[in-house]
């Protein structure tokens, strides 16, 4: 689907604005691209009907073809019906699992920890379901990120016909938001809680979340370029987090005799 006139001249601005941005959604891709290998055994909670944008539909189909198995989780099962790349697909609650222990290598969310009230439950049925020196990779809003500081401030019932009017998304792509796990603390707070080591946790920019508007869309772009400073990125709009599940130390040959010869 080609552009339209009104994304084109966004599109002109923004890279005289800020050179180089990309989506968080882009981010989050490549960071995906470098956990997915052949032999792994995958699974994608709150998998709705895409593990990426649509933009980004054959690179998630390259990517469900690369790993060994994927299974994708989701509450919602009018979503599942509409998924396009997993085969693999359970209605359930991705606090509780379906699953026995020591499954996946891979365990990935996708803008799905912000609507988390309790998120040490999920964290700690991704634990158990996770095989030792597994990795769990989420993205998700920064809760200092201006977007988010903003959504907190609209009241639930105005954020559907906002986001529809903002982002175009329909009321059933909405789910109420909590930020629970959204900040560098709470994240290393809950991970050492449940037993993760923290790997990283990266803090990106995003597009302007204003495109359809574009005065506005340049202040915004103003600010992102202010924020890709060092003193400030705390302050950048989303989260790419990598939790690992310990790997068990090698087995000691202390006490075993020395080899024969």
């Amino acid at each position: 689907m080609s552009a339209t006139w009104l994304e084109q001249a966004y599109w002109r601005v923004e890279q005289f604005v800020v050179p180089g941005l990309q989506y968080s959604q882009d981010s989050y891709a490549d960071a995906l691209d470098g956990q997915v290998a052949a032999h792994t055994a995958w699974l994608e909670l709150g998998c709705g009907h895409q593990i990426l944008p649509a933009w980004r539909a054959a690179r998630e189909r390259a990517l469900v073809a690369r790993a060994r198995c994927v299974v994708g989780v989701d509450r919602v099962s009018t979503a599942l019906q509409r998924h396009q790349t997993i085969a693999r697909l359970a209605a359930a609650d991705i606090a509780e699992l379906p699953f026995r222990g020591e499954q996946f290598d891979l365990v990935t969310a996708n803008m799905v920890v912000e609507h988390l009230q309790e998120p040490e439950r999920l964290f700690g049925e991704v634990w158990r379901v996770m095989k030792p020196g597994g990795r769990f990779l989420f993205h998700t809003p920064n809760t200092l990120g201006y977007s988010t500081v903003l959504a907190r401030l609209v009241p639930e019932w105005m954020k559907q016909p906002a986001i529809r009017v903002i982002e175009g998304r329909w009321s059933h792509d909405v789910f109420p938001t909590h930020y629970q796990a959204n900040s560098r603390k709470a994240i290393a707070r809950i991970a050492g809680t449940v037993g993760f080591e923290v790997a990283t946790i990266q803090l990106v920019d995003s597009a302007a979340e204003f495109i359809r508007f574009l005065p506005f869309a340049v202040l915004e772009l103003l600010w992102i370029r202010l924020l890709r400073t060092t003193r400030l990125d705390g302050l950048r709009t989303n989260i790419i987090a990598v939790l690992r599940k310990p790997a068990p130390p090698p087995a000691s040959s202390e006490g075993r005799g020395a080899p024969v010869a």
